[in-house]
């Protein structure tokens, strides 16, 4: 956030890699409609609320340690707000032009900053369960991945987490972040212990098991640790 950059211009630091083609943001209230469960604790999370923390006054201590102007309003600078909201910069994603009404979808680290752009693949997952509930097998999942869906989850939360010089993350790069560990401990960033820290107040949504409808790689490492303890769904 020290970089004072013009408002909508699409930087790098992005919190997916790239869209397939003709892929875009939807935004969470579409993620939303079959996934219940999921939206409903992620909104109890900081991600949910990461937009928020840019407006004057909010976080006004956490923005005077890292030298930031407690009044100012840091929603327009790109800076910032690139890894503050969802897809900025991108087909469909957040920009300066997103009226208020939408911020709720795209104005937050949603689904789609962990999970990639979900215009195409998210038909996807609806088509891939009616053949899995009708008895015709499951998809595989490298299906999922040419429609632009993301299984890097590491790499999509240290674009922004570690995204300061000295953090180890090879794509680092300007602009970088303010909140390091040099300024405070606490903003120091452990994949592994964080995506399995879900629930309200975390930044990630509970996790719950899997229907397995999908098959195959790619698969994250992680996730049988994730499953062992997922909850069932509603």
């Amino acid at each position: 956030m020290k970089s004072i950059l013009p408002f909508g211009v699409a930087l790098a630091v992005l919190l997916v890699p790239g869209l397939a083609s003709g892929q875009e943001f939807e935004g969470v209230s579409v993620c939303r409609k079959c996934h219940i469960d999921q939206a409903e604790s992620w909104a109890q999370t900081a991600h949910a609320k990461a937009f928020e923390s840019l407006k004057p006054k909010v976080k006004a201590a956490a923005k005077q340690k890292g030298k930031l102007d407690p009044d100012k309003d840091y929603t327009t600078d790109a800076a910032c707000v690139g890894c503050h909201t969802t897809g900025f910069g991108k087909p469909g994603g957040f920009a300066a032009t997103t009226p208020a009404a939408e911020h709720k979808n795209l104005a937050v680290v949603g689904c789609e900053s962990c999970h990639g752009a979900g215009s195409k693949f998210r038909v996807e997952h609806g088509a891939a369960e009616e053949r899995w509930k009708t008895g015709k097998g499951e998809t595989a999942r490298d299906v999922l991945v040419k429609l632009g869906q993301n299984f890097d989850y590491k790499t999509a939360c240290a674009t922004c987490h570690l995204n300061y010089e000295g953090s180890g993350f090879a794509g680092a790069h300007p602009p970088f972040k303010v909140f390091t560990p040099a300024l405070d401990p606490k903003y120091a960033f452990d994949y592994d212990k964080e995506v399995l820290r879900s629930g309200a107040g975390t930044g990630v949504h509970e996790h719950f098991k899997l229907k397995n409808v999908f098959m195959g790689e790619p698969v994250p490492a992680i996730r049988g640790q994730l499953q062992a303890d997922a909850k069932d769904p509603d």
